[in-house]
């Protein structure tokens, strides 16, 4: 059952009330982040089904001859990849892969740190880009901004990410390794589908861009994936789309009921960066972003602190749940360890990096 659809649309119906349904509705969705958010998972999900990610990480890990090596490529391929993949599907492809990895290596004792460092890598790597997550994506399209000055803004915070990251990792015991721990690829990939989907994803990347119109590539997308994939259309989270509109709903209505949308503004101003990290630790980061953008024209520190807000609790980023539902259906009795390694570990990473988001000159605390 997914919990956030559900809330959405509670509070969409809910606002309903006090707003009931007109015309000026139909104002309130932001039909090009719902196009660039399909096209988008569609073609991540074909590239996945075809084994793609996952083969590349075999390959990466052939000559891997000690753990420390081999944990900073399973972290990293995370951390990288969620730019591009977004951080849904890194923790998706990778994780179980990593588990496998780590079994085959005799390193099971690590399975927790590593994918607990999976998964912040993943969330963390996902912010430099418009398209590592969805609340990225939302607020990008919304903002209007440039794509130069977003990767300029989330540059630093990325860099400082990844040097942290990698002390984590890097702080581990290192042991030897004995022969080549992953499994042998023995089913190929199918080449003219991975290089179709490869030209859609460059396609996406130009809608994000603004060089080619959103409208006219959901259909295309729709077409060519039916045509040559259908049962890809079938992986598409749909759920997160709905959420999305009930979301766009509710902040609508609110943005029309003068008394909240007064106190509301009163909470962020000055504070939008504080607001959005510590909000999200309650209602995850892309249902902060979807509220807040409602109240404030305070960009980059929407980005900031939403980016950073899914550190922190276990839902301040649904896709931390990937993760978590992994090992918990892998190893049942790990569950407790794994959360209260994951809450230290996120506190940390949270602290340093909102101090960092709230020095003076980084956008509004």
């Amino acid at each position: 059952m997914n919990i956030v659809l559900i809330a959405a649309w509670v509070l969409a119906v809910i606002s309903a009330i006090l707003v009931p349904p007109d015309r000026g509705y139909l104002d309130y969705i932001d039909f090009r982040t719902l196009g660039l958010l399909f096209c988008l998972m569609t073609v991540m999900a074909g590239l996945n089904r075809l084994g793609l990610f996952a083969r590349a990480a075999r390959k990466m890990l052939i000559s891997v001859r000690d753990s420390r090596k081999l944990e900073l490529i399973l972290v990293f391929l995370c951390f990288g990849s969620s730019m591009f993949i977004t951080n849904d599907v890194a923790l998706i492809t990778f994780v179980p892969f990593a588990l496998q990895v780590l079994e085959f290596a005799g390193l099971k004792r690590r399975l927790i740190p590593v994918v607990v460092m999976q998964t912040v890598a993943a969330n963390l790597g996902s912010m430099l880009t418009p398209v590592g997550n969805p609340q990225n994506l939302y607020l990008y399209s919304a903002s209007g901004m440039s794509l130069g000055r977003f990767l300029g803004l989330m540059l630093p915070y990325t860099l400082l990410s990844a040097a942290l990251i990698f002390l984590f990792v890097f702080a581990n015991k290192n042991v030897p390794l004995g022969e080549t721990p992953v499994q042998t690829e023995t089913q190929s990939v199918c080449s003219w589908k991975a290089v179709v989907y490869g030209i859609l994803f460059l396609l996406c990347l130009g809608c994000v861009a603004r060089l080619v119109p959103v409208w006219a590539m959901v259909p295309v997308i729709f077409a060519v994936v039916l045509f040559m994939d259908r049962q890809t259309l079938k992986s598409v989270d749909y759920s997160l789309l709905l959420t999305f509109v009930g979301f766009f709903v509710f902040i609508g209505n609110m943005g029309r009921v003068e008394t909240f949308c007064g106190f509301l503004e009163n909470i962020i101003d000055g504070h939008e960066i504080l607001t959005a990290a510590l909000s999200s630790q309650i209602i995850s980061n892309v249902p902060a972003a979807l509220l807040l953008s409602g109240f404030t024209r305070e960009w980059e520190a929407l980005i900031l602190g939403t980016n950073i807000g899914g550190l922190g609790t276990l839902i301040a980023s649904m896709a931390s749940l990937i993760s978590y539902r992994y090992v918990g259906a892998a190893y049942p009795h790990k569950k407790g360890r794994y959360m209260a390694y994951f809450t230290v570990v996120n506190v940390v990473f949270f602290t340093v990096l909102l101090a960092a988001g709230l020095l003076p000159g980084t956008g509004k605390g």
